[in-house]
């Protein structure tokens, strides 16, 4: 493939020979490299689906993305907590409904107390009432989720969501005290043996009924700041990994075409490096 430069020769050693090649070849050849070396990094970004690798292929592309799918990152973090948050909120609004039931039963019963004048009935009705209060107390206290109570601030503490990477942006729920004491409904006073016993605990019910109600409406506007900063934060994450794809994911069916352009000239290198080294061989046919 080239013109042979004989050296001279030692006794003991083998023909010492440098290589020289003509311009035609020489040209040739690096041409067949270069072409080479392209086709090795065209099947590597086929093989990743990214035309930026690392950072000796572009480094603003990549370290741009890096710091984009970083940031998209620790928003997928705070999803979880934006999850278990709204979990919890839930519960609470849950035990809230039950409890409002509770309430609403307990007021039947009173209704029913105002009804009678049977002392006897009156009781009965009053150990139901104490019955009902008990529950509410229990209810209360198993509205929690993973280990955060908003019914009863006594045995929890409260709820803040983080809403960004950066933590300068949440919401705090404060926890309340919805047990039978907190809601101020009092026992049965005297077994219900008077009117004014079951009508103090009618005040007491309908009290707690508008507690309840404004509570749960402070809980579901919570709730809904948080669904839609979930929402939102679903939608950046998405932005973010849509735009590190951008600068570094590479297109398959350009590659595809780059591939088989690139085998293409790889061939026609070759036929052209074995036509500049057919002078050499009519050379080397003088010899023969």
């Amino acid at each position: 493939l080239g013109l042979v430069s004989i050296g001279n020769f030692k006794k003991g050693t083998t023909m010492a020979a440098d290589i020289v090649l003509s311009a035609g070849v020489r040209a040739n050849l690096l041409q067949l490299q270069k072409t080479s070396e392209i086709i090795t990094s065209t099947q590597s970004n086929l093989a990743t689906c990214k035309r930026v690798n690392s950072a000796l292929d572009n480094p603003i592309n990549y370290f741009t993305a890096q710091g984009l799918q970083n940031r998209a990152g620790d928003l997928g973090n705070l999803l979880d907590l934006m999850s278990t948050g709204i979990n919890t909120i839930q519960a609470a609004n849950n035990g809230i409904t039950a409890i409002t039931k509770l309430v609403q039963s307990g007021q039947a019963l009173a209704s029913q107390a105002m009804q009678t004048s049977d002392t006897t009935i009156r009781a009965s009705l009053a150990t139901q009432f104490d019955a009902i209060r008990t529950q509410i107390t229990q209810l209360a206290g198993d509205a929690g989720f993973n280990g955060i109570n908003l019914l009863d601030s006594g045995n929890s503490s409260n709820l803040t969501v983080t809403l960004n990477e950066h933590g300068t942006s949440s919401v705090t729920i404060t926890a309340v005290d919805f047990s039978a004491t907190g809601l101020s409904v009092n026992a049965a006073a005297n077994s219900w043996a008077g009117t004014a016993d079951i009508g103090a605990a009618n005040t007491d019910l309908t009290a707690a009924l508008s507690t309840l109600r404004s509570q749960s409406q402070a809980f579901g506007s919570n709730l809904s700041t948080v669904q839609i900063r979930q929402d939102f934060t679903k939608a950046m994450i998405n932005t973010l990994q849509t735009g590190a794809d951008s600068l570094t994911l590479a297109d398959s069916n350009e590659e595809g075409a780059n591939l088989l352009a690139l085998q293409t000239r790889q061939q026609l290198s070759t036929t052209a490096l074995s036509l500049a080294s057919q002078a050499s061989q009519a050379v080397l046919r003088l010899f023969q």
